[in-house]
């Protein structure tokens, strides 16, 4: 009553005529201002407390545009990029702020900055291509210690005795005669005349035969012009001309089934014999029985060797190991995996070094496949199997050969800096050797993987594996048109064989060079022959040809070592990029941080400039009562605390509830939800009031 009586002092309306005066006010053009719809008909700037409670103190005021915020982003991108101009250490960016009354200053400090932007990323795709190609650099180390030896093996050029299987070659001897007397008139051996069997029945017995045959790539007119000018000192008309302009000497290959020949050709009479004979022989091989012993007379170590010597000390039978060759007949390997202790060299010389004497004469070895005098030899690392054929060499007979080593070690970067593999576990071709993995181990097997399934036979000079038989013509009549088209193939890489077998990454190869002197020498040759005929109970009928001497030994103990490296690091790469940064812009890292922000802050007021958007469309006026009407039926429970959905204290409640002034005034267009303001308190005003604000 108090409050009534001093506004009507006041001059002042009582509050109630005031809520009849809005109820019955008629409606404007314009929506009513600052208006409040709650469910009593309270007003913005009726006091909402909370129930039971004094009433709340008025809130802190709303900060000014001047005072700085926790987070705050720049209106618009002009802002956005006159502070960051204004305030970067990249050089040359403020000149696009202070020369910005003079148009032509500006575009130019633009155009340059944009120039040397390019520039720089340019230079960083550069590096950062050249750091993914992963460059290695190759360091040279020398080293010097005691070096360990390597396994020397030695073989001896003849794998069988000729009169032991002659009866096996018996009848390819003969066979071969023949053929050497059809197309050269030729016949050394004097055992054609014996023969029952007549040159067709001798050549008909072997498939495929060795023939003389034309050479299609030489023109007729050329043929003629040869003919025509040899004259009288041609060969009689009866008699093969044979001219190596116009003819090739081979023999014929066909598949299975006969649809597709092919013919095996060789410019040298010489070449094609032997492999003819070679061929055959492969085929008899593959049918001797295990059992059959080979050169049963040299398996001994002194029968072949006459002397053997290491570091000046004898050699014994522990630091050999033997195995047979098909070609090249007995071998001895010296100082391999199963030698006990390894030799070691502490002493660079020859006197430092293995020397061997060997045995070289010919007395009994098979005239048309041992055509070689002599030794082979070849240096290996201790595991590594001995292939004769890849890395040996001959020793001359009546020549003393000193090979002198030298040894390096390659160690190569696998993964991404090289095709390499440590121990060719994760090479997909067996290992048919059971040895230590080599290139040359993986080659093979994988020929011989490639022979047995193409041809269902494996190629006698390789490996064999597990239950797989060696070819024989009379099993596999065409293993040899197969072999030989697989060695087409394998030569072209088309079987993949040096794909699949990638290099090991770390390497020990030595490095050889020979020098050859005659041995012995005229003044000492009788009581040299003399003492080793006594020695080993074995009288040399040819004394120049039947011994020959081999010293191996190192050069020097010092070695080189070859390590690959990363060439770009990524050390190196940040260094490089820090470097271009400075030279195009004279900045540092910090710098880097200055563009990373001035891109988040891109980001963010696009985000802001989206989200105003996509609010101005869906908070509009032009959404009219809907949106008004959509949010006031909106519970109380569904709408966020910041809408302040405070109820009212007790003591504003209006005094006659059932009576709720409501407001007619149509709904404004609220564009935000804001909290709400401290009201006055009405009687009868209810306690679950909502307050909606305008922008």
């Amino acid at each position: 009553m108090a409050v009534e009586m001093k506004r009507e002092v006041l001059g002042l309306k009582p509050r109630g005529d005031l809520v009849r005066e809005a109820e019955e006010r008629p409606l404007q053009g314009s929506p009513a201002p600052a208006l409040v719809l709650t469910p009593a008909g309270l007003m913005k700037g009726d006091k909402c407390e909370e129930p039971g409670l004094d009433p709340e103190p008025e809130g802190p005021q709303q900060p000014t545009e001047e005072e700085e915020a926790l987070i705050e982003f720049h209106r618009s991108y002009r802002d956005l990029f006159q502070f960051f101009c204004s305030n970067t250490t990249i050089h040359g960016a403020i000149r696009l702020v202070c020369s910005q009354h003079n148009r032509m200053k500006t575009a130019f400090w633009a155009v340059l900055w944009l120039c040397t932007f390019g520039m720089m990323y340019w230079q960083f795709a550069l590096l950062f291509e050249e750091y993914f190609s992963y460059p290695v650099s190759l360091n040279i180390n020398i080293n010097s210690d005691k070096l360990v030896f390597p396994a020397v093996t030695v073989c001896t050029l003849n794998p069988y005795r000729y009169t032991q299987i002659k009866g096996e070659l018996e009848e390819l001897d003969r066979i071969t005669e023949q053929t050497l007397y059809d197309l050269y008139k030729y016949n050394s051996f004097n055992t054609l005349v014996t023969h029952s069997r007549g040159p067709r029945d001798l050549r008909g017995t072997l498939w495929p035969p060795l023939q003389r045959l034309r050479d299609p790539s030489s023109p007729p007119a050329a043929r003629r012009a040869r003919r025509a000018g040899s004259g009288a000192s041609s060969m009689r008309d009866n008699n093969p001309q044979v001219n190596w302009k116009d003819w090739k000497i081979g023999f014929k290959l066909c598949n299975q089934n006969k649809s597709d020949c092919f013919y095996q050709t060789y410019s040298s009479g010489v070449d094609a014999v032997r492999e003819w004979y070679r061929f055959h022989y492969i085929n008899i091989l593959s049918r001797l029985p295990s059992t059959f012993t080979s050169l049963e007379e040299d398996n001994k170590l002194g029968n072949f060797i006459f002397s053997c010597r290491f570091n000046q000390a004898s050699c014994s039978q522990a630091n050999y190991s033997h195995f047979h060759h098909p070609i090249y007949g007995n071998c001895y390997t010296f100082n391999g995996e199963n030698n006990t202790n390894l030799w070691m060299s502490s002493m660079p010389g020859i006197n430092n070094g293995l020397s061997l004497t060997l045995r070289t004469e010919q007395n009994d070895f098979i005239p048309l496949l041992s055509t070689v005098t002599g030794a082979r030899v070849t240096v290996h690392g201790q595991g590594e199997p001995a292939f004769m054929d890849d890395g040996g060499f001959n020793l001359r007979p009546g020549i003393e050969t000193s090979i002198s080593m030298r040894k390096e070690a390659l160690d190569r970067l696998g993964g991404n800096y090289g095709d390499c593999t440590k121990n060719g576990s994760d090479v997909h071709v067996k290992n048919l050797y059971g040895s230590k993995y080599t290139q040359q181990v993986c080659i093979h097997s994988c020929f011989q993987e490639s022979m047995v399934k193409e041809c269902g036979c494996a190629y006698i000079f390789y490996q064999r594996p597990d239950n797989v038989e060696y070819c024989d013509y009379r099993k596999h009549d065409s293993w040899g048109y197969c072999y030989y088209k697989l060695q087409d193939a394998f030569s072209s890489d088309r079987l993949g064989c040096f794909t699949k077998c990638r290099k090991p990454c770390s390497v020990t190869s030595y490095q050889l060079s020979a020098s050859y002197s005659r041995w012995p020498s005229v003044t000492s040759q009788d009581w040299v022959f003399r003492m080793l005929s006594l020695q080993n109970n074995y009288t040399i009928k040819n004394k120049r040809n039947g011994v020959a001497k081999l010293n191996i030994f190192f050069k020097e103990l010092n070695y080189k070592t070859n390590s690959e490296s990363p060439s770009v690091t990524m050390v190196t790469l940040l260094s490089n990029l820090g470097s271009q940064w400075s030279l195009w812009f004279g900045s540092s890292v910090l710098s880097v941080v200055e563009m990373a922000e001035l891109i988040f802050d891109l980001m963010v007021i696009t985000f802001l400039m989206l989200l105003r958007r996509f609010r101005s469309r869906y908070w509009s006026p032009g959404r009219g009562g809907r949106g008004a009407q959509e949010v006031a039926s909106t519970p109380a429970s569904s709408l966020p605390s910041r809408f302040c959905p405070r109820p009212c204290s007790p003591s504003s409640s209006l005094p006659n509830s059932d009576a709720s002034a409501t407001l007619t005034a149509p709904p404004p267009a609220y564009a935000t939800l804001g909290p709400c303001p401290a009201a006055p308190s009405l009687p009868g005003a209810s306690n679950s009031t909502f307050c909606l604000e305008e922008p």
